[in-house]
């Protein structure tokens, strides 16, 4: 007997709970991470820090994927 199209595949029924699951598993981690912020006193997510100007003028802005990467030197 064929499936009907209404109806979703079994791999795609696995796929639509698994999504629904992380989703689950984020938020509840949103919230138990949030918890523990409030009783520390902190700020959760931090505030994004800005560049100074001496961090973008060598390189080590916040967009340069280089930034962690250095030589064998120690330098970049």
């Amino acid at each position: 007997m064929k499936e009907r199209k209404s109806e979703l595949s079994l791999k795609a029924l696995e796929a639509e709970v698994l999504a629904e699951g992380r989703e689950w598993t984020r938020q509840r981690l949103q919230q138990r991470l949030q918890g523990q912020a409030e009783q520390a006193g902190a700020v959760f997510p931090p505030p994004a820090t800005a560049a100074t100007s001496a961090d973008v003028a060598h390189g080590r802005g916040p967009n340069n994927p280089d930034r962690y990467l250095r030589s064998r030197s120690g330098k970049r």
